[in-house]
């Protein structure tokens, strides 16, 4: 059983959220019972070591921490002019009161560094996506005591990960807000919804199946166990709670969103990702200039990270998913309840 496999009471799992990770939000999902998650995207391992001292100071019962896995195709300040894209993106930073940022040495932490943090850290559970962890990582976390759960978005790379050695898969459906995480194929030719993932995966592999993707309340869970699913991953409803790290604008975004409010972009990140237009989504498009990743990510993080700041939603990544519209609560533990009713007696 996933609850076996993971150490926790509930198979319901909190989404990791990248940049909007919370310790609040992680620490009330595992108290709950079930496997709170906090993501480290961008996070280098000093950062990684005084972040996780937080949530373990908050809470007694397992969790997560999500890496993302390199694909090779992660462009380097050396590899790309970033002139003609910081001049398109000069309004934004403007409005949101920053200066046109000079290039870094670096976009993102080693992998490798990240992963030593990890160790260090000693999480009950590593997840990651992107792609398939090397079998040296695998076999590390399993020998540290740490399971290992991989992410897919189609039925080749749940297998793939299965192949793996990973202990559990999550299927994420193209409903799911934040990034769409393929990495056998184009994220555009890997949209496959949770209704007709979960139960392919499902029938493709004998680890336990995770679903993700559309669920926001019980109905969500008990359609995801009847699909063959052991449990469910689920972003968007945590998201709006009082807890998360969300600011204010985007959770008056997600309380307001409705089944077609949201869209897939390349704009804030260079990779594929769904969530609610904006200003600063709507000129990038209007541009063309869309830097690969993790350039885009870089230079939007500047202004972004002012917005947040100062509160402005017009210039954030307003991550969510189709099933935005139907979280109804803002408390963590009065979503956790509302999911954990459509688990079986």
């Amino acid at each position: 059983m996933l609850t076996d496999t993971l150490g926790i009471d509930a198979p319901i799992l909190l989404g990791p959220f990248g940049g909007l990770s919370s310790v609040a939000l992680t620490a009330a999902v595992s108290d709950a019972g079930g496997l709170g998650g906090f993501g480290l995207y961008g996070y280098g391992a000093d950062r990684i070591r005084e972040a996780v001292a937080q949530p373990r100071a908050a809470t007694r019962h397992p969790f997560a921490l999500n890496l993302w896995v390199p694909t090779g195709d992660e462009v380097t300040p050396a590899e790309i002019d970033l002139a003609p894209f910081l001049n398109a993106l000069e309004p934004l930073f403007a409005d949101a009161g920053v200066t046109v940022p000079e290039p870094p040495a670096a976009f993102l932490p080693p992998f490798e560094e990240q992963l030593e943090a990890v160790w260090d850290a000693a999480p009950a559970v590593l997840s990651v996506v992107f792609g398939v962890p090397a079998a040296a990582v695998v076999e590390e976390a399993h020998r540290r005591g740490i399971r290992v759960v991989g992410t897919a978005t189609t039925v080749a790379e749940a297998v793939a990960l299965e192949a793996g050695g990973v202990d559990a898969v999550v299927a994420s459906g193209a409903e799911a807000g934040g990034h769409r995480i393929s990495f056998l194929a184009p994220a555009e030719r890997s949209l496959v919804g949770t209704f007709a993932l979960v139960p392919q995966v499902a029938d493709a592999v004998g680890i336990p199946v995770i679903a993700a993707g559309g669920i926001a309340d019980r109905r969500g869970v008990a359609a995801a166990l009847a699909l063959g699913a052991s449990g469910v991953q689920v972003g968007s409803a945590f998201l709006r709670t009082r807890q998360s790290a969300a600011t204010d604008a985007h959770r008056a975004a997600l309380r307001s969103a409705r089944d077609g409010d949201t869209v897939l972009t390349r704009a804030m990140s260079g990779r594929l990702a769904r969530g609610i237009p904006n200003r600063a989504l709507r000129e990038i498009e209007t541009s063309g200039m869309i830097a690969p990743f993790p350039a885009q990510n870089w230079m939007t993080g500047v202004f972004r990270a002012a917005a947040t700041r100062g509160g402005d939603g017009e210039l954030l990544s307003l991550w969510a998913g189709q099933s935005a519209g139907i979280g109804s609560r803002d408390d963590a533990l009065e979503v956790f309840a509302e999911l954990a009713a459509g688990l079986p007696a």
